[in-house]
């Protein structure tokens, strides 16, 4: 069972006044739930963590755009320092695609796969997936199931986050960061409606944010 941070559902979090917050956000955000030196710190150990359980290994990282690609950027650049540093090294290359399954603040039951055709490319490879966020689970289930169709050696999958939520199809990861309340988070390129991938922490959003940016 993967090791996890748990933030509670009465985690109070902080003020956004104790940290920096782009001005233009100070509206629309409740309060920083992760802050960024949180994120950085666990996301260096789930590195390290990659690396004992699949090192000596050629892995293909593929990372699920458009959320996970900081997540994705600062897993690798523990990894790499890692690889640079200790006696047990991992072969890296890096691949994308990019999942859409969202619309405002609902997630639809429709599971868009942009750049599926590649996924032949990962036949007889080991494959780590990194996602920023696991909701109901079922938007990873249908790219595995889709990648379980180009016969990988090996498929690990890492996120971020996954959300505590009755919508849930039971699916969990095999790698952790935190696992979160079932509220509209942003920050840390976690979007809504594109806006809130400038943010470095991730915060909740208010109510009258969601309206505000309303597509």
């Amino acid at each position: 069972i993967s090791l996890l941070l748990q933030i509670p559902d009465d985690e109070k979090g902080y003020k956004l006044d104790l940290f920096c917050v782009p001005k233009h956000y100070e509206e629309d955000l409740d309060q920083v739930i992760i802050p960024h030196g949180l994120i950085m710190d666990r996301t260096e150990r789930l590195a390290r963590d990659i690396v004992r359980d699949m090192g000596g290994h050629h892995i293909v990282a593929l990372c699920v755009l458009k959320g996970g690609y900081t997540f994705f950027a600062d897993l690798l650049d523990y990894i790499k320092a890692l690889n640079q540093n200790s006696d047990k090294s991992v072969p890296l290359t890096v691949d994308f695609i990019r999942l859409k399954s969202y619309c405002n603040d609902q997630s639809t039951n429709i599971v868009k796969v942009i750049g599926g055709d590649e996924l032949s490319t990962l036949t007889g490879k080991n494959v780590l997936i990194v996602e920023d966020i696991v909701e109901t689970g079922r938007t990873m289930e249908t790219l595995l199931s889709l990648l379980s169709e180009c016969n990988p050696k090996m498929v690990k999958v890492v996120s971020l986050l996954v959300k505590r939520t009755p919508r849930s199809s039971g699916y969990r990861p095999d790698y952790i960061g935190f696992e979160v309340p079932d509220s509209f988070l942003v920050g840390y390129a976690l979007d809504y409606n594109e806006y809130f991938r400038d943010l470095s922490h991730i915060c909740i959003l208010n109510e009258n944010a969601k309206e505000k940016y309303k597509v």
